[in-house]
């Protein structure tokens, strides 16, 4: 079971940083905010249908209300992550965040399935450096404590969504991860109408938010399948290897250049891939 929950992490994580990817290339032709609701609106469209599709029955309220805390606490850390990085220093913010998601489920899962085995905490290791590596540019001097407000907030929340997630997905999937995305809806609707933020978007780019919907969907349903399969930290930080795969369709598709240092965030992912599977 193990090996299918690495297999299906990594899959989570290639989805989710297919729809980053996808995602970003929208948002250069329209407002992020309209990526993001879409990508909620595409969930609860699709949830529901493959529940009915795999003949998942409805979970107890317990389930639920787990589903309902993710849809909370991912749709908070995305608000959180927004307000950073408008307002803080992105080379900060975007690893930190990152880096804090990670951290919490490790600790919440070594406290409730006991603590891993060598080999897997070195290749956790080397995933943090990775993905700090990947995400960040060059951190500026002058940082101050209030630069790490959002980020930190921003990645205990994500945190939390990934552990919502496995509280629920032993026993269901599809129909907690619909309650996720109508609470996610609500909140992020109303950040949306209460900070006045205009959504422009034309016609031409549906299609391509349609796609990074799709990934994103995609990702949450594999990631909440790998958590079910086998340890939530291995889940999480497998799955949280999206940004490199995201630099390396930006590097494959549209010739961006890498810096030197994702590069080795590249290498320590597949080093950590590497550990993590012994």
């Amino acid at each position: 079971m193990e090996t299918l929950a690495i297999i299906i992490g990594l899959a989570s994580a290639v989805s989710w940083g297919a729809g980053d990817f996808v995602g970003g290339c929208a948002t250069r032709r329209t407002s992020a905010y309209y990526v993001v609701l879409v990508t909620q609106i595409m969930g609860i469209i699709i949830f529901p249908i493959l529940a009915f599709v795999f003949s998942e029955s409805l979970p107890p309220l317990s389930n639920l209300m787990w589903g309902a805390f993710a849809g909370f606490f991912g749709a908070a850390g995305l608000i959180a992550l927004y307000m950073g990085l408008a307002k803080g220093k992105m080379s900060v913010v975007a690893p930190l965040a990152a880096v804090i998601s990670v951290i919490i489920p490790v600790i919440y899962s070594a406290l409730n399935e006991g603590t891993p085995s060598i080999f897997k905490i070195a290749g956790f290791v080397f995933a943090f450096i990775g993905i700090w590596f990947i995400v960040s540019i060059n951190v500026g001097s002058g940082l101050k404590a209030k630069d790490l407000e959002y980020p930190l907030l921003a990645g205990i929340l994500f945190g939390l969504f990934f552990i919502s997630i496995d509280n629920f997905s032993a026993t269901a999937i599809y129909w907690p991860l619909t309650v996720s995305r109508v609470i996610a809806l609500i909140m992020l609707t109303g950040f949306i109408i209460s900070t006045k933020t205009v959504i422009r978007t034309t016609s031409d780019v549906i299609l391509i938010v349609i796609l990074a919907g799709s990934f994103n969907t995609g990702g949450a349903i594999l990631f909440a399948l790998a958590s079910q399969a086998g340890r939530l930290d291995v889940a999480t930080i497998l799955s949280s290897l999206s940004p490199a795969v995201t630099v390396l369709l930006a590097c494959t598709l549209l010739k961006e250049q890498l810096a030197a240092r994702q590069w080795l965030g590249v290498i320590a992912a597949l080093i950590a891939i590497s550990l993590i599977s012994i």
